[in-house]
């Protein structure tokens, strides 16, 4: 038996150069706004503005975290990390999404109440700082943009400075609404539609990192056409016990038993076909980190009861 490992360079994760300053500055933005606007909505009585400043508070958290995750992933893998800490942006991601369903309840329990008994609104304090808002969250959207966001992690952070965005064209609407016809209840309908735009994201935050860390096959590899290919190359006879996982954002990792031709082992030709398999995953399906066990086909007999 023989074993493969990854072909050129063993890196586990996209490239984290960067994504830190654009993050940082993202959370600064939001951060210095977000003290404006509690302040606002105490004034302004709006349970809009509060949602959105709960959900600029998530914000907060999610690129704090984000940044975090992000020196985290360049420790190098030693002791028992054996693949780094790069699944700590998975976690970041997941975190996100959890504090998003959190604020959401709030959120739906106050809009709720506050659509039955009504509370007077400054619908002008509401729309101006809402158009602030936005134009805060647009430069916060733009900084993130040019962040990496193949990365989950950085996905969560930007996925949380989008919806805000939404957020707040929802929340001037209601400002406008309660200026031109004094209906309070639209500041309740706006914080509604920003508790849907808040479980939307959070669910796909929270699926996608689950799917991570659960170990699921990507998305984006079909086990069927991995083994397909594999078992094309030359004296490969089949291949089984075959995994495929996401260490972190964009990187996959695949493990397999492959049985060869006998003559394969007498031969010395081992090493060629375990170089012949690394370069089909790298061509077909651009994956770099794989290990393989080569087997004889008498070998099959003997892992019966391991692989019933």
């Amino acid at each position: 038996m023989a074993e493969g490992r990854g072909v050129s360079d063993h890196s586990h994760s996209v490239s984290p150069t960067g994504d830190m300053r654009y993050v940082l500055v993202a959370l600064g933005l939001i951060s210095i706004f977000l003290i404006g606007e509690v302040t606002a909505a105490v004034l302004g009585h709006s349970l809009a503005l509060f949602a959105d400043a709960g959900h600029m508070v998530t914000d907060v958290a999610a690129l704090s975290l984000s940044a975090w995750a992000i020196r985290l992933a360049k420790r190098p893998a030693e002791g028992r990390w054996t693949f780094g800490l790069q699944r700590a942006e998975i976690l970041s991601a997941a975190a996100s999404g959890v504090a998003l369903f959190a604020m959401s309840l709030l959120i739906v329990v106050g809009a709720i109440e506050r659509l039955v008994n009504p509370h007077h609104v400054r619908g002008g304090l509401v729309l101006v700082v809402a158009v602030v808002g936005a134009f805060i969250n647009v430069l916060a959207t733009w900084v993130l943009s040019k962040a990496n966001r193949q990365s989950l992690n950085v996905r969560g952070a930007y996925v949380h400075i989008v919806t805000d965005l939404y957020a707040f064209i929802g929340t001037a609407i209601a400002g406008l609404v309660i200026v031109l016809t004094g209906w309070n209840r639209a500041d309740s309908i706006a914080s509604l539609v920003v508790v849907g735009l808040m479980t939307y994201a959070a669910w796909g935050l929270l699926r996608d990192a689950g799917r991570i860390l659960l170990q699921a096959a990507p998305e984006s590899l079909q086990l069927a056409d991995i083994r397909s290919h594999l078992c094309g190359v030359p004296h490969v006879l089949d291949v089984h016990d075959l995994h495929v996982w996401t260490v972190t954002s964009g990187s996959h990792t695949v493990s397999a038993h492959v049985i060869v031709e006998d003559h394969c082992f007498d031969t010395g030709h081992a090493p060629q076909i375990l170089d012949a398999l690394q370069r089909c995953l790298v061509e077909h399906f651009d994956v770099t980190h794989a290990t393989f066990q080569l087997e004889p086909s008498s070998h099959l007999n003997h892992e019966g009861k391991l692989h019933p």
